[in-house]
This record gives C-alpha cells, structure tokens and sequence, in this order.
C-alpha cells in the first residue's frame, strides 16, 4: 500500500513538471508568427511609363500563397508588393522589363495627287523611285504633291494631323513597335479620310467624313513605303498616301 502511494506521488510529481511544457504558449504561438512575418519583405514601386492596373494581373504570375500586389485607382503609376524575398525580387524584375519608355516614331507623310487626264509631274517628284514604280502599275500620268508634313508619336499612341491643300484630309496613326532592337518593327494603323463641308446651319458648319484609307502595315525603321490609293469624285484622279517611319531617340 505505502508502495502504492509513493508510484502515484511519483506520478503526480512528474505531469506537474512535464505537463505545462506540453501546453501551448500564446507567447511562444505569438513569436512564430512574427517570424512569419519578417519573412515577408514589402515594397512600394513608382512606374514611370507604364499603369499599375495593367500590369498586376502579369505580375501575379510570380507571387506565392502570401503575396500581395495592389494598386489605388488614384495613384495609376503606384504598386504596392508583399512577399517572400525570393519571389518579390522576382517581381521587380518583370517590373524592370516591363516598364521602359516606350518607342519614339517619326513618320513623313506625302500626299499625292494622281491624274488620268493630266500628264504633269511635280519636278520634286520625277526622280522619285517610288512615283517611278507607281507609273508603271497605275494609270495615272501625272502625279501631284497636294501636302506633306511630319507626325510623331510613341508606341502604343494614337496621333492624328489634319493637312492638304485646305485642311481637308484628316490622318491618324498608331503605331506599334515590336522585334529586337537591331531590327525593330512598326506595326502601324493608318486611317485617312476627307471631311467635306456642306454649308452652314444656324451658324455652324454642316460637315460629313469619308474614310478614305483604312490600313495596317508592318514598316521597318527607315523604310517608305505606299499606304494606299483612293479614288476621288470624278474616277479619273486618286489620293495617294506614301509614309516613312523611323525610331528616334
């Protein structure tokens, strides 16, 4: 029987010291996820070329469970980034590709004025090897220059220009660079068209646009090429629209 007592006293004894050791510590539970915490690393980014809500769905793709990549409406060029280490240094690198400054295009724009009827050529157009081409596939005679002016813009913009002989003509272009930096390529959307005034009613002009041109074509870095060619009233002349693009810097 004392025998008895002095095992259960023993046992009692040792619960009483192992027994808190095994229950959890809210202090302990708290330092862990601390820890947790301090693992994670949060940076605010300022873009200098690009929106943050049109990159953020790109850059998920580099996130983990954790992470967290926000933007405020009012603050278009601000993200702010949580994660691990290793994947918001990920982050920043796609960030770093994806926000450069955008490609800076020049284009030359010649319009030109084609005659069934009337066999006069510009002198300034005579040795041009592009007006040259055109004489031996169209039926034009003679070839006109009605306006040329200069349009610049960046990749991805959309730029428009009103020219000829009485601001007639209305141009837009957008264009979109792509390949490598040694031999890049402008994507360009071109449309032209011709805004034609038909009097006045109540004092304001009574006007009606005629699309003229619609096209997209891919031009290399200093190339000039014909963007199209558009009958006028009559049938026996055309617009022809003639453009270079190069890269600036």
């Amino acid at each position: 029987m004392k025998k008895a007592m002095i095992g259960l006293l023993a046992l009692v004894f040792t619960l009483a010291i192992v027994g808190p050791a095994l229950a959890e510590d809210p202090a302990s539970d708290q330092q862990t996820q601390n820890t947790e915490a301090k693992t994670l690393r949060k940076e605010i980014v300022k873009l200098k070329y690009v929106r943050a809500q049109d990159i953020q769905q790109l850059l998920y793709a580099y996130t983990g469970r954790e992470g967290h990549i926000q933007f405020n409406s009012n603050l278009p060029s601000v993200l702010s980034v949580s994660d691990t280490p290793e994947n918001v240094e990920k982050i920043l690198t796609a960030i770093r590709e994806i926000d450069v400054k955008p490609a800076d295009v020049l284009y030359t724009v010649q319009l030109i004025l084609g005659s069934e009827a009337d066999a006069t050529t510009d002198a300034e157009l005579k040795g041009d090897p592009i007006i040259k081409e055109l004489s031996k596939l169209l039926r034009y005679k003679g070839y006109t220059l009605l306006d040329a002016t200069l349009v610049r813009t960046v990749s991805m913009d959309r730029a428009g220009v009103k020219f000829g002989p009485k601001a007639e003509f209305a141009l837009e272009l957008r264009p979109e660079v792509a390949g490598d930096a040694k031999m890049p390529v402008i994507k360009t959307d071109v449309q032209l068209t011709r805004i034609e005034q038909h009097g006045f009613a109540e004092d304001k002009p009574i006007t009606s646009v005629a699309r003229l041109i619609e096209s997209t074509l891919n031009i290399k870095s200093g190339d000039r090429t014909v963007v199209g060619v558009s009958k006028l009233d009559g049938g026996d002349k055309g617009l022809i629209l003639i453009i270079s693009a190069k890269i600036v810097d």
